[in-house]
């Protein structure tokens, strides 16, 4: 029951997009298709699921103030922690690299259409904030850690997803010259996250 709250939480109440205004940049930029939206959104939900659980490993054996005790008695003093950004993002940015290397050999013309916002993902805020917010909320394990970054992941997914399908629709709108194009997604976006703030109240 712990992990399908955590599950559901990570989705819709604590969701990156509209509760913490995390991967913004990526998340405007590419959702004008739901195509070019659904490749990204997966990528994400891919990367998330293999880097917050290697980094919560990475966290809790390596850089939490005496983690290193487990080697040698000696180093219970030992305080890494000062490390958990560059350490963070060095992993994000190798399974980015994979996941670059993987969309361009099978799924060129996707990988044409991301163009440069697929390498971007390794400085998506929402992939280095759900390894940070696993800091924060120091998960009892590791099985908790992937079910949150799972539920992270298809959170943004949703989002992203959402909102490409809405921008899709609204091109054959009869929209107001001032608010074409980035205008009426910001318009969009905030009655969105607005919408979403009604899953604060679940209690699980």
């Amino acid at each position: 029951m712990e992990y399908v709250s955590l599950f559901v939480k990570s989705i819709f109440v604590d969701n990156m997009i509209f509760a913490y205004f995390l991967g913004m940049c990526s998340y405007l930029a590419v959702s004008k298709n739901v195509k070019t939206a659904n490749g990204l959104g997966l990528a994400v939900i891919f990367v998330l699921l293999f880097t917050l659980p290697l980094n919560y490993l990475l966290n809790k054996f390596v850089l939490q103030p005496g983690a290193l005790k487990w080697l040698n008695p000696e180093f219970a003093n030992v305080d890494l922690s000062f490390l958990s950004f560059i350490i963070f993002i060095a992993v994000i940015a190798a399974f980015t690299q994979l996941v670059e290397m993987i969309v361009e050999k099978f799924l060129p013309s996707l990988y044409s259409s991301l163009g440069i916002y697929l390498p971007l993902i390794a400085v998506n805020c929402a992939i280095l904030g759900g390894s940070l917010f696993m800091q924060q909320k120091d998960f009892a394990n590791f099985g908790e850690s992937a079910v949150y970054a799972l539920g992270s992941g298809i959170g943004w997914y949703l989002a992203i997803v959402c909102l490409a399908a809405i921008r899709e629709k609204m091109s054959y709108c009869n929209v107001p010259a001032p608010l074409k194009g980035i205008g009426i997604t910001f318009i969009t976006v905030g009655l969105m996250g607005m919408a979403f703030m009604i899953f604060m109240g679940i209690q699980l």
